[in-house]
């Protein structure tokens, strides 16, 4: 049984393991009939590949020798090419999963799924959709809450006055209210106005939240 895609698409696999790639490849030309598949052994070949064949969709193993696939992925977004990105990997690990993310990558696979979601993942991916193997989905949950919660930390930030700021940058290198005040040359009980409308504005409650957010985010401020 066959399941189309939306429209013709060249598929690159590459992968170092021939009997994995060749079984791949099979179970594609099975699944996509119309579709052109080319093969690469590692990373390199992986980008002569790009750039002779330019596929619309690229499945990369994370473990290839002579460049990585997120090396890969990360060249293929480098030089903006609109290819769709699916990484393989045999390690279900949250660092990798976000940083494919963060390349860009559309598809992130579980080798040990691959033959069950391989089909899903193309269809949703050559659609615009980002398709990850489903026993990793805290990982994108954790990772939509992280960007959340960096988008609030900014919403934060910008509400603050120049000067409460400034107070916010010497609280997180360790300065006292005694010597920020001197500092500023403002009295202490006037920085401590300012710390308490820094919390405020911020949502932070509780003993040394303030320090502990300025220490958290010392190179934002």
């Amino acid at each position: 049984m066959t399941s189309g895609l939306t429209k013709r698409q060249t598929i690159l696999v590459a992968d170092d393991h021939p009997v994995f790639r060749r079984g791949l490849v099979q179970i594609l030309e099975e699944q996509f009939p119309r579709a052109r598949l080319i093969e690469a052994g590692n990373g390199s070949e992986a980008l002569i590949a790009v750039h002779e064949h330019k596929p619309t969709i690229a499945i990369l193993d994370v473990d290839m020798p002579k460049r990585n696939g997120l090396e890969v992925a990360a060249e293929i977004r480098r030089r903006g090419l609109s290819i769709a990105v699916v990484i393989l990997t045999m390690h279900d690990n949250e660092e990798f999963f976000n940083r494919a993310m963060d390349i860009g990558v559309m598809g992130y696979l579980l080798k040990d799924s691959v033959v069950s979601e391989i089909t899903s993942c193309l269809q949703t991916v050559s659609a615009g959709r980002h398709y990850y193997t489903p026993s990793l989905g805290e990982y994108w949950v954790r990772r939509d809450q992280n960007k959340q919660q960096q988008k609030s930390i900014q919403v934060g930030l910008s509400a603050l006055t120049p000067t409460e700021r400034n107070i916010l940058k010497l609280i997180a290198g360790n300065k006292t209210t005694r010597e920020i005040a001197e500092d500023l040359f403002i009295s202490p009980k006037t920085v401590e106005n300012h710390r308490s409308n820094i919390a405020g504005k911020l949502g932070l409650r509780g003993n040394n939240a303030v320090l502990r957010f300025a220490l958290e985010n010392k190179s934002r401020l």
